[in-house]
């Protein structure tokens, strides 16, 4: 989908109220409760739902995604909450939010898939932080598209980390209906 058409979908009221009343995703709730607040990332972050849990828990957040009108929202619900976190309108999929190597703690991609952006983030962690990408995967017998991976093909992206958490099959999110997979991975300690 085009960013004019998310545009779109988040002014028009449906998708911003479906967005702005959804609760965190719970993977990512359990994967950071383990950890000390440090700096997160949340790539293709919607109106926010997890960037600020994140800043609501301590966390230094900086939330990007490619639709202005997310963000607006996102912004407005944070000043709402007094809450600060770093915004930015940049189209992931050109490349405008270059990723410092070795600069977060954790970095979250959910429901978006842009298999050089996993790469991007697995650079960005800090040897020792975490990655968590959760992406829609292909049914049995069907082949994948842009916007889905197949069965097992995400892990295979980890080979050289310490696979914290991995499934695949229906999502543990109520926003998302088609099959998933999602990984929680830890950086090794000796960068590479």
């Amino acid at each position: 989908m085009k960013i004019q058409e998310w545009d779109e979908r988040y002014r028009c009221g449906d998708r911003a109220k479906e967005d702005t009343e959804s609760a965190p995703n719970q993977l990512l709730v359990e994967t950071v409760a383990k950890l000390q607040p440090g700096k997160a990332l949340d790539l293709a972050c919607g109106t926010g739902r997890n960037a600020l849990w994140l800043a609501g828990n301590g966390w230094d957040v900086t939330a990007v995604d490619g639709s202005q009108a997310a963000i607006d929202l996102l912004r407005q619900r944070a000043a709402k909450r007094n809450l600060a976190i770093r915004t930015r309108v940049a189209d992931l999929a050109k490349d405008e939010y270059p990723l410092q190597t070795a600069s977060w703690d954790f970095i979250a991609i959910c429901f978006y898939l842009q298999t050089s952006l996993i790469e991007s983030a697995k650079r960005g962690v800090k040897p020792g932080g975490l990655l968590l990408v959760i992406v829609h995967i292909a049914s049995p017998g069907d082949q994948p598209t842009a916007y889905q991976l197949r069965p097992g093909e995400l892990k295979s992206y980890f080979d050289d980390w310490e696979i914290l958490h991995y499934h695949e099959g229906p999502p543990n999110d109520p926003g998302h209906k088609r099959l998933s997979a999602e990984i929680v991975a830890r950086r090794p300690s000796a960068a590479k």
